[in-house]
């Protein structure tokens, strides 16, 4: 993984407030790869005779390869700065490091843009590429561009009279779309005093909405491209399924469909975890999991153990936040008439007093059910040291770091990015917590320095997870259910990836997500609606049925009836103070600003 930096406007244009600007963001992406940086500048010549000032800026994080590789890559016509992981595709041995394999792929051809094409066609992962082709004889051009999923952050600011440059950021702009890959002719940079249409298609014959676009399916044996964009939902509507009211058994007509999901959920999270380098000493955990104790962390837990070394321990991240509103609320509780009762009847001893209410101010849902799952995971797996982290936030560290969390998360600025989502990451993905270092419960400090960080976003959206997945089929049936599950594949490279991509790097740690492998996103959306939820059963059986199954399958029987829980609620994060209750997810925060160029 690396961090990305690029600026581009005529010499004269470059001011102090934008050399400003610039190192601050420099000290942004370095955050995101701290093995090396470099910096790379040029003047591009345009045809009104402008010189422009080209410069970038890259940060490497080390998990490919075995030397360290410094970026951007660059030789006498090109350069190239790569932020991604090949996973599939492409055959990069354990000593190669992928973005300078691809360089190579591309360096030489006459084309670069369709060679970029042709190459990114063939390969699946989590990807964001700016490349700069510069001989004299060509056409000077600037390509750039996000994997499908927009799985890595990119964001861009296009220029204007006010601001004319053009900027691509890991942080604190606006977001590069994913349906398409971008080019930008350098040559044409400005005439006569006006800016021309800097965004072409890399295909002459294909407009910019259709670069990236679906391609048809082959026959079995024939190479595919499932690597494109993600698969259409199957739009088969059942009649009359048959029903479920049990996970113990596993239906007939779901038994290879099962076998499946685990198989790809498995190879999913096997090419995730494969050849991540040591930065320690071995022994020490290079792979941790963000931890609830719910289905989707559970089974990557599990399915991790299947994939490293049994003498090399994994971090549970679980993080628990203190409330103050929750704190107040169980005091008062505790007033009551009733309550007063029990304790005159039953007394007993206080002499924890303060250290008592800190450690059941953490005792939050996310973290009982982590310590179930623990429990579960030990059984299946004894052999496995597991650290379970448990990470506790101080109010006043929530209220702390709060400003910073904002800026790494702008363009998101809703409440619910904040509370829901953006905090809980933070904070879990820092790894500073504890660890229970004996039967009798004591805790010892511990920081997890694993730099790879699963998560478990996707299953819900892929596998009908959510409420609204349940209210569409009462309001519409299947149709709804499957309309809805389109809906939510659609809008999974414009929700959440860039951010948390951005709040998860800024500690020098990389996300990856074994659900939203194409491969894994494409085998579900194929499947028929009713293999993978039945929103006609009760919930913890109904919703996800297929990953429950599988999960039962496997061993775990607590996981697979875990009901779904949203993270503000499991951890605390959500309404810390009084009134804060009555805004709604959707409200902007205030002060949220990309700052000035």
């Amino acid at each position: 993984m690396c961090g990305i930096l690029l600026a581009i406007q005529r010499r004269e244009d470059v001011t102090t407030g934008f050399e400003s600007h610039w190192e601050q963001l420099k000290l942004s992406v370095s955050a995101r790869g701290p093995d090396a940086q470099d910096i790379y500048q040029t003047v591009v010549t345009t045809d009104d005779g402008s010189f422009l000032d080209v410069r970038f800026f890259a940060s490497e994080l080390r998990l490919r390869g075995d030397k360290p590789v410094v970026q951007p890559h660059r030789d006498s016509g090109n350069v190239f700065c790569w932020n991604g992981e090949v996973f599939e595709g492409l055959e990069i041995d354990a000593s190669e490091n992928d973005g300078a394999k691809l360089f190579k792929s591309i360096r030489t051809s006459s084309d670069p843009g369709g060679k970029l094409t042709e190459v990114l066609q063939q390969i699946e992962g989590p990807q964001v590429f700016t490349c700069l082709r510069r001989k004299a004889t060509e056409t000077k051009r600037l390509y750039y561009g996000r994997d499908p999923l927009g799985r890595r952050s990119l964001l861009v600011h296009r220029p204007t009279q006010q601001n004319p440059i053009f900027l691509l950021a890991s942080y604190q702009l606006e977001e590069v779309d994913t349906e398409h890959l971008h080019c930008l002719y350098l040559n044409e940079w400005y005439l006569k005093g006006k800016f021309k249409s800097l965004f072409v298609s890399i295909h002459k014959e294909f407009d910019a909405a259709h670069v990236l676009h679906v391609l048809p399916r082959f026959e079995v044996g024939s190479r595919s491209n499932d690597f494109v964009s993600p698969s259409k939902v199957n739009g088969l509507i059942p009649h009359t399924p048959p029903m479920s009211s049990s996970l113990s058994v596993i239906p007939e007509e779901l038994s290879s469909t099962v076998d499946d999901l685990i198989a790809h959920l498995s190879r999913s999270v096997y090419l995730r975890v494969r050849d991540i380098p040591y930065q320690g000493r071995e022994g020490q955990a290079r792979v941790a999991i963000l931890f609830s104790g719910g289905i989707d962390s559970t089974m990557l837990a599990y399915m991790a153990d299947r994939h490293l070394p049994l003498e090399e321990p994994i971090d549970l991240l679980n993080v628990a936040f203190e409330n103050p509103r929750k704190i107040q609320i169980r005091a008062e509780s505790k007033n009551t008439k009733k309550n007063r009762r029990n304790r005159e009847r039953n007394p007993v001893p206080q002499d924890d007093g303060q250290e008592k209410i800190k450690f059941d101010s953490y005792l939050v849902p996310d973290r009982v059910t982590g310590f179930e799952e623990l429990v579960e995971l030990k059984k299946l797996c004894p052999q496995r040291q597991w650290n379970f982290v448990e990470v506790d936030v101080t109010f006043e560290e929530t209220t702390k770091y709060r400003p910073i969390v904002e800026s790494l998360m702008f363009p998101c600025r809703t409440v619910m990015d904040l509370v829901a989502l953006a905090l809980a990451l933070y904070f879990a993905s820092r790894g500073i917590g504890h660890v229970r270092t004996s039967s009798d419960g004591q805790r010892a400090p511990y920081t997890s320095n694993a730099r790879v960080v699963l998560n478990g976003l996707g299953s819900d959206e892929l596998l009908g997870g959510y409420g609204r997945h349940r209210t569409a089929f009462n309001a519409g049936g299947w149709p709804s259910v499957i309309d809805e599950l389109q809906l939510e594949i659609d809008r999974i490279p414009t929700r959440n990836l860039g951010r948390d991509d951005r709040i998860i790097s800024s500690h020098g740690k990389e996300a990856r997500h074994p659900f939203l492998s194409l491969f894994v996103v494409n085998f579900l959306a194929r499947l028929p609606v009713h293999h993978k939820t039945d929103p006609r059963i009760p919930l913890g059986i109904g919703d996800k049925m297929l990953l429950r199954l599988a999960a039962r399958k496997v061993g775990l029987e607590l996981a697979s009836g875990r009901k779904k829980r949203a993270m503000q609620f499991g951890s605390h994060s959500a309404r810390m103070e009084a009134g804060e209750s009555e805004r709604r997810g959707d409200i902007l925060l205030a002060a949220a600003s990309p700052g000035q160029l």
